[in-house]
Parts: structure tokens; C-alpha cells; sequence
């Protein structure tokens, strides 16, 4: 069967799957399916010492015990550090990146350090210029890493659920790492190397990386790759106190509700009523959820996982 558009699975094996993620990943292979996209699996295991050891063969176990499919085999991106190595040669080669060998307390403390549009401290620019080669940061006896000169202008996209959307790097996140000190790819230039490798042209992921897009966009465009690509970021399944779900909110994680007997229909129809597909908390198969399933009906709002949730689910 031929896909006119491709998307991704991406699992982060850092941790354990938890309820936000399964709502994103179910999210995703739902609109891919409805519109007959190839969905790839990507492990994405570049974290160093915060992956976790068997994490992520139990992720991709719990989302086919979901009943999510993928096409062709899983990548993982700790076998593709060449390609990586490569695009860092090409951005540093045309003058766009540059070592640094500033540590995060250096950024804390440097005086005047301008802020981005949320109050988080950027990169003040410290070591733009300063040195003509990695080698002679090297020779600083600091770890080195790489990082991308942000541009002034904004980058505008549109994203097919946040709506229009604009960013200028420079205010909001500065110079940002591409390359880490100890010699692995970041996030931002990992995931264009790879989506752009792959033909991935639809993305669809939690909108606190929205501003990653326009990251990612600028990346491309100077790496010379097609940008013509689809975005879908999502709200945050967030807790009572409408911070981002994390082990403060309890147990959330897949494993801990099918240990106690939830079902793959229980957990599919939280998915479905948390998507607007049911008015109410009820057991579904992945074949009642893509019957259902239209993007539109997706809530706007940030899904608030609840002491109902829990007891649904089987966790009290």
C-alpha cells in the first residue's frame, strides 16, 4: 500500500510509559490510520546516563499490547551517530554552529543573562566567537559542546492544532545545543536528521515542543532539507494542579494499571473519553476509537487526569 505521508512513534526510554504518553501515542496512530499515513517506530535513546536499562523494549511491548502497529523495523538513534556527526560538520562548516564550553551554573551566573518570552534564562552568547576551532575550546580543559546561532527573524508555521504560530530564537531560547559535551547528538538536531532521513512529514507530539518546531524548521532549512512539513502538538495531560503529569500526581505509569488488572479496553476507552470520543468512561477496542476518532473532537484544553481516572483504571 502506498502512504502519501509519513509520521513517527518516538519513545524516549528515560522512564517509564505513563498515561500522558499513551494519550499522545494513541492520539498519533489514530490520525495516522484515519488518514493512511506509514507510521515508523523510533526509539529515541540519546539521553546517556537517564536511559533506562529494558525501558525501551517495555515501551514498545505496552504499545503493541495497545494494539498499535508500526511499519518496518525500529531505529533506534544510538545507531546513528555518523549521520549525526555529519550534519554537525555541515552546520559548523558553513559558519552556523560553534563549540561552547559553558556549563549551565556559567549561564546562571553570567551577569545581564537575558531572558526568553516564558522568564527562563537563554544563552547570553558567551562563546559565539570566541574560539576559531573546536580544538582550541578543547584546549580549555572544559567539556565541549556545539551549539546552533539562533537568528534574529521569526519563524512562522502553522500547526494543524495550535493554529498560527511564530517564534524568534533569539528571544526565546538563544544559541542552543545541537551537540552535547559528552560527544552525543541533542534532541533538536537528532530528530531532523532522522525525520528528514526517514521522509517523515507529519508530526505529532505534546505542545510544550512547539517552539522545538520552529527549532527544527530553522535546522533544515540549513541543512538544506524539504520543510514542508505538518505539525500537531497537543495539550498536556496535566494533574490536579495543572502541572505536567509526573510521579508528584502518583503511580501513572501503563505498567502500574495493568499490574492491577486494567484491561487494554479500560486504558483504550480512557483514551477515547480523554479524545472526546465518549461522553463518558468506558471500555473500547482500537477498532471502536478509529470508528470514532476525528481530530476535531480532541479538546483544545489540557486533559486534567483525575482521582476518577485512577479508580476507573483499577489504581485504588
Amino acid at each position: 500500500m502506498a502512504h502519501a505521508h509519513t509520521t513517527r512513534l518516538a519513545p524516549s526510554p528515560t522512564g517509564a510509559l505513563h498515561l500522558g504518553n499513551v494519550r499522545t501515542f494513541v492520539v498519533n496512530y489514530l490520525l495516522a490510520r484515519r488518514e493512511g499515513w506509514r507510521i515508523l517506530m523510533r526509539v529515541e535513546d540519546l539521553d546517556g546516563p537517564r536511559v533506562k536499562a529494558g525501558s525501551a523494549d517495555a515501551m514498545l511491548e505496552q504499545l503493541a499490547w495497545l494494539g498499535l502497529e508500526w511499519d518496518g523495523p525500529v531505529v533506534y538513534q544510538s545507531d546513528r551517530a555518523d549521520a549525526y556527526r555529519a550534519a554537525l560538520e555541515k552546520l559548523a562548516g558553513g559558519g552556523w554552529a560553534y563549540p561552547c564550553v559553558c556549563s549551565r551554573r556559567d549561564i546562571e551566573l553570567a551577569g545581564g543573562a537575558p531572558h526568553g518570552d516564558d522568564g527562563v534564562g537563554i544563552y547570553p552568547g558567551t562563546c559565539r566567537g570566541r574560539f576559531a576551532s573546536a580544538e582550541q575550546a578543547a584546549a580549555t580543559g572544559r567539556p565541549v559542546a556545539w551549539r546552533l546561532a539562533a537568528p534574529s527573524e521569526e519563524i512562522a508555521f502553522t500547526d494543524r492544532f495550535a493554529g498560527a504560530s511564530r517564534f524568534n530564537l533569539a528571544r526565546t531560547c538563544g544559541d542552543f545545543v545541537i551537540f552535547k559535551s559528552d560527544g552525543l547528538a541533542a534532541y533538536q538536531l537528532a530528530v531532523v536528521v532522522d525525520d528528514a532521513a526517514a521522509g517523515v512529514d507529519r508530526v505529532v507530539r505534546g505542545d510544550d515542543l512547539l517552539e522545538s518546531a520552529a527549532r527544527q524548521i530553522h535546522l533544515r532549512r540549513l541543512l538544506e532539507m524539504d520543510d514542508e512539513i505538518e505539525y500537531v502538538h497537543l495539550p498536556l495531560v496535566v494533574g490536579p494542579d495543572g502541572r505536567r503529569l509526573a510521579k508528584r500526581h502518583g503511580d501513572t505509569r501503563l505498567s502500574h494499571y495493568r499490574d492491577r488488572g486494567a484491561t487494554r479496553e479500560k486504558v483504550l476507552g480512557l483514551m477515547g473519553y480523554w479524545c472526546g470520543l465518549f461522553d463518558r468512561r468506558r471500555e473500547a477496542d482500537m477498532s471502536d476509537l478509529l470508528g470514532r476518532f476525528d481530530l476535531a473532537r480532541v479538546s483544545r484544553e489540557q486533559i486534567v487526569f483525575s482521582s476518577d481516572d485512577d479508580v476507573y483504571l483499577g489504581g485504588c
